[in-house]
This record gives C-alpha cells, structure tokens and sequence, in this order.
C-alpha cells in the first residue's frame, strides 16, 4: 500500500482503517448492483473514530445492558454500519458483506433490528432511528435513576446516532428533538451528516434553513465541524464537548462530501442511491493505492487494529460483570429488580381490577383502562405510561404517578405535548432496550399520523402499547374528523400488530392482562368515549378465557339461525338485537371479535367452535368501514357499520343516523336468514 495522505487527528494506520470501511461499503453496494454508496463514504472518518475510541461495545457480548448505543438513523446508508460490525467483531462476516442485500442475508437493504448482531433498531424510514434513540435517552435516564448508587453505576451509557439531511427534513425528527431539548437528555449524541445532497440533488432546491441554530432553539448544545470530513481533530474535540455538556443533549453537525474520493461521482446525487461502478472504483482504489483487481480485502494491519478496540470492550464488559457482581453483594433487592426487568418478569392479580366492576352497570372503556392502570401500575415498576397531551381524555395517568422531567428521570409517565408521531417512534426507542415497557395515548383517529411508528414497531416486533381512545362515530359532536372509521381496517390489516376492541371494562382489563404477560409484539389497544354495559360473567361468556382467544361465544343458543358478530361497542347492541330476535322465535348467537389477529392464532376447531360452519347467516357490526368482515360474514352475510366518514352530532343520534341501531341487525339478521 502507498502512503495515504495524512489529515488532522489521524494515524496512518487510522488512515488505512477508514479506507477499508469505504471500500467494503463501496463494493457491498456493488456487489448487490444496488444501495447507497455516497454516504458511507463520506461519514467513514467520523464513525470510525466514535467506534474505535469512543464508544463503550463488547463483541464478545453484543447484548451488556451498559453498553453504547449507536443508531444509523440514516439507514440508506446500512453499509457502513455492516462493516463497523464486521471490522469490530460482531456477528457479520465477510460473506454477508458480499451478500448485502440478498435474499436471507444478515445484512438487510436497511438495518433490521438484531442486538445480538449490533444493530440496535430497524431504521430507514428517516427520522424514526433519531427518535428511537431520543427513546433510547429516556430509558437510560430512567434506569439510572431506579439502579445506580454511589460508586456503582450500573447504568450509565450514551446514545449516538448518525442522521442525515433527510432525517433533519421529516417533521418527525422536530417532534423528537423538541422534547429531547425540552428533558435535558445529555446522554444524547446526535451527528448530522451534513453532506449537502438528497435524491433530487443539493439540498439547497429545498432545504436552506440554519440547522445549528433550530437545535439551540430546541436547547440542545450545538458543536459545528468544518471542512470535508476528515478533521478528525476537530470532530473530537466536538464529541468531548458534547460528552461534558450536562443538561442538554448534543448535535455535531460535521460537513462532509458524500462519495468522498470518487474522482467523478463526489458531490453528485447519483453517488447517494446508486452503484458507483467497477471503472469509478477501480479509480478510487489507484487514488488510494489499493490493488484496483481485489476487492473485500481488510488488511493484516487494519485486523491487528481492530482485535485491540474488540479487547478493550471485553475488558470494559469485565470490569462491568465484576462491579455488578459486588452491587448484587450490596444491593440485593435492586440487583434482582434488575434481572426481573431484564426478563420482562411481571407480577400482578388481574381479579384486583376486575373487583371493582359492577356488573349490569354502565362504564367507557376508556374508563376501565383507567382503573387498570391504577390498579395495576404501582406493581409494574417498569412499565411507562404517556399520552400525546391528552391524559384526560385517554384515561393513562394513573394515581401517584409522577411526570418524567429534567430534573426527575425517575418519573413514569410522560407529556409528550402534541407529538403523536414523536411518541410512538421514542415508544419504540424505549422498548427496545427489553427493560422497559411503555405505552402512550392519543384518539384513534390520530394513530394516522403514528402510523410509520407503529409500522416499524410490528416489523421488529417492539412490544410498544398504543392505547388510541375514542375509537368510533362515538366521539359524537368532534364531527368526522375526529371520528375514525377506517383506522380499524387498517390498523388489522398491519402484520404482527395485536389490536383489541373490548366490548366492556371486563374485556378491557384482561386485554391489558395478556399484553403485559407478553411481549412479543405491539399490541394496540382501542377504546371508548362513551359508557358501555358491563357484561355479567356468569350469565354470559367469560372474557378471561375468550380475550386471550381474540373472540368467544357471548350470548349462546343451542342450533342458532343466525350468528351476530361484532366487537367493541356494538357487542352490547349485538346482544340487544338478539334478544329482540328471540321474540320474534330467531335464535341468534352473539360472537365478541375482541382481537382478530388472536382469533386467527387459534386452532381450527376452536374457530369452528365459535364462528359455526354450519351457521351461514351471519351479520357483522361494528361502527366503522366494512373492509376485512367478509372473512367471518360469507358471501351470505349482512353488515351494519359504516360506508363512509362520520358526522357531528351527539353520539347516540350518530348511530341513529348511521343506522347503526338494533332494529338495523333485526333486520340484517333476517335478510341473512332469508339468502
């Protein structure tokens, strides 16, 4: 190898480390003749020397609770990511660099998350990695203040994360950074890839704002590093400011050159999402003094390098073992909260809430969830509550419950101001750690504008709770924009998403039950503004079994002519249509469709048992869109519900106007019967 050239705060041999990270980005783009070359080039200085100086890691063990987190919340840019994890010991080998992209691969056209593999979220979609690890802040905030004591600091990490210009543009990165600044997350560490080119070209065709001073708006301390990337003497002085500011979160904005090197294709758009080309990198390589016929290579020198960063982290993780090992001697309650967080080991009796229902009598479902988490939170030291400035209306602040602050991390609940986007990306950031559980709320109708949170959680499989109130035309008078009436469709229509609709306060309290025993997935739960009768247990089907189920037999008759299927709200005028059929000598059977996903998770005799095969009139009720219900309704079904958006007015005269009403299912279920 010729001598590279030598830049401000860099070794040869550093010199040598930062080009094989570019190299190995460049080819693994095309090899896969597609991603994002540009960026990884660019940013290969600055993320070398966070990985190789700064940031606390162990290889050896990808999972320690304390180590650094790092966030590609410019995911296009996955490549450079995957050789970090490759060149520092992780579950990445070259192969799989050479595979980039492929079907099965470990290393995904963008990050997927995989902790055991050193990625530490699904990223992509731009602005939900940065809102993860403004997330991923709250959580170690949290934890410290639960767990260390003097002389043991069991938790005490930082969040970094690389973001780019578009992740700067989504109005999801100012929702996030907004309540970073206004809680003094001083664990955060936000570097801004300030390279000047999206898709459409420079930036400056839309983008011209002082991006340093929205952040000091925001309250965040600001460091600005020139040049073209390479100062690395500059970068670190940068990153040591950031560490020593307290009370604020840190954004180093550092002005880079995407495709830094490529004699043709620097500074260009087509270096952002497109193969440079065997000729341009065969002519980068001769630039840099690479065999321009090898590819993949990393040097004996750039290994030797790297082997020393793998040994400090698992000295870093043993000094870590032995110190927990001394506070378990010390603090042995704490250290067992600690293994039981881990574990997502909860503990709690759900008939301490459901005592308190009153059957026959009439309560919002809101309401009952309410009364769960008062019941139930003071048990759950580790589950974190919130809502997008609605905490009256969704019913999530729970008696005691103190607010999540600058100055008190140990809170546990969280004003997320108007920021329903904010909260279910930072969820997600918070639940990805497996020690905390949160949940936030906001109208159903709001889930829109969460959608791409909620999105990503179902992919990773996050066990975020969403907990979206005012879930139908009930909402009444707040008219059809506030009335959601297909948010349900395509809320079920998300894979790997549990929604539950409970029909009552019983429904709701073992809803809450079986998503806090799992945590698999992102459960939603959606509930009610008005009040709704509360089931009698023993006179009709038992929600403890048949939430768990997704859907159960409510009203039972022996050969019925026809089978009433609803969920939610309309389960109670279900059961009113069926007792006006039953005069009329109808035999009508009502089905509660708590959870569609969970029903469809049964077996086919469970199914068969409660969606009857020989039964082919069937009615489907429910207050919103009619998308999805053919499934259980047939060719021969009827449904009540909507066919288009709602309507301002009372709620009971919505329904009425709707034609949402029992006469209506009288009449359906006998149209059913007659076909």
């Amino acid at each position: 190898m010729s001598e590279i050239k030598k830049n401000p705060g860099l070794s040869q041999l550093d010199e040598l480390c930062i080009q094989t990270i570019r190299f190995l980005s460049m080819e693994g783009v095309q090899a896969a003749k597609s991603g994002h070359p540009g960026m990884t080039m660019g940013m290969a200085p600055a993320a070398y020397v966070l990985w190789s100086k700064y940031m606390n890691h162990n290889p050896a063990n990808p999972t320690w609770q304390n180590r650094d987190r790092f966030i590609l919340s410019a995911g296009h840019g996955g490549m450079l990511l995957y050789s970090l994890l490759h060149l520092n010991g992780y579950d990445i080998s070259l192969d799989d660099l050479k595979n980039f992209r492929q079907l099965g691969s470990k290393t995904a056209g963008h990050p997927e998350f995989n902790p055991s593999r050193g990625i530490e979220a699904t990223t992509g979609p731009l602005g939900q990695g940065l809102s993860n690890a403004v997330g991923m802040a709250i959580e170690e905030k949290h934890l410290a203040s639960i767990f260390n004591r003097d002389g043991f600091p069991i938790i005490d990490h930082k969040i970094y994360s690389i973001c780019g210009d578009g992740c700067m543009q989504e109005g999801l990165s100012s929702e996030s950074c907004s309540l970073a600044g206004h809680l003094g997350l001083d664990n955060l560490v936000l570097i801004y890839d300030d390279n000047h080119i999206t898709i459409d070209g420079d930036t400056a065709v839309s983008f011209t704002e002082d991006v340093a001073k929205r952040f000091e708006a925001y309250g965040w301390h600001v460091e600005v590093v020139g040049g073209d990337g390479n100062d690395m003497e500059s970068f670190e002085k940068a990153l040591q400011n950031a560490e020593n500011a307290k009370g604020k979160p840190s954004l180093i904005k550092i002005r880079t050159h995407i495709a830094y090197g490529s004699p043709n294709l620097q500074d260009t758009a087509k270096a952002h999402g497109s193969p440079l080309g065997d000729d341009e990198i065969a002519l980068i390589k001769e630039k840099y003094g690479w065999d321009p016929d090898k590819s993949f290579v990393v040097p004996k020198e750039v290994k030797d390098r790297m082997a020393t960063v793998q040994k400090k982290g698992a000295e870093l993780g043993q000094k870590w073992n032995k110190m927990f090992a001394d506070y378990s001697n010390e603090y042995p309650e704490l250290a067992m909260m600690f293994s039981d967080a881990i574990r997502g080991k909860v503990k709690f009796d759900i008939d301490e809430v459901t005592a308190k229902f009153e059957a026959g009598s009439s309560m919002a479902t809101r309401k009952a969830s309410g009364i769960t988490l008062d019941t139930l939170m003071p048990k759950l030291p580790f589950v974190i509550g919130g809502s997008a400035d609605l905490t009256p209306s969704n019913n999530t602040w729970f008696t005691g419950a103190q607010d999540y602050q600058k100055n008190n991390p140990s809170g546990r609940y969280i004003r997320y101001g108007v920021r329903e986007h904010a909260m279910g990306a930072i969820m997600n950031g918070m639940a990805v750690g497996g020690m905390i559980r949160p949940y936030g709320g906001t109208f159903m109708v709001f889930s829109d504008y969460m959608r791409g949170a909620v999105r990503v959680a179902a992919i990773s499989k996050y066990p975020s709770i969403f907990i979206w109130t005012h879930d139908s035309i009930g909402v009444g008078e707040d008219g059809p924009t506030h009335q959601p009436v297909e948010q349900l469709a395509s809320l079920r229509a998300i894979p790997n998403l549990i929604v539950f609709r409970p029909a009552d306060a019983y429904e709701t309290a073992y809803a809450w039950e079986y998503i806090l025993k799992n945590n698999d997935r992102p459960a939603a739960l959606l509930l009610t503004r008005q009040g709704l009768p509360i089931l009698d247990q023993e006179k009709y089907g038992s929600a403890a079994v048949g939430v768990t189920k997704g859907a159960y037999v409510v009203v039972k008759t022996d050969s019925p002519d026809v089978q009433l299927l609803a969920s939610g709200s309309e389960v109670s005028l279900a059961m009113q249509a069926a007792d006006k059929l039953a005069q009329q000598s109808i035999k009508a059977q009502v089905v509660s469709m708590v959870s569609w996903e969970l029903f469809e998770e049964q077996s086919q005799q469970y199914k068969d048992n409660v969606i009857l095969p020989g039964v082919k009139a069937r009615v489907g009720v429910e207050a919103a869109i009619e998308l999805g219900w053919h499934k259980y309704i047939g060719d021969k079904g009827e449904f009540v519900g909507m066919k288009g958006f709602g309507t301002s007015g009372p709620q009971n005269l919505c329904f009425e106007h709707f034609g949402i009403t029992v006469d209506a299912v009288v009449e359906a279920a006998k149209k059913s019967i007659a076909k």
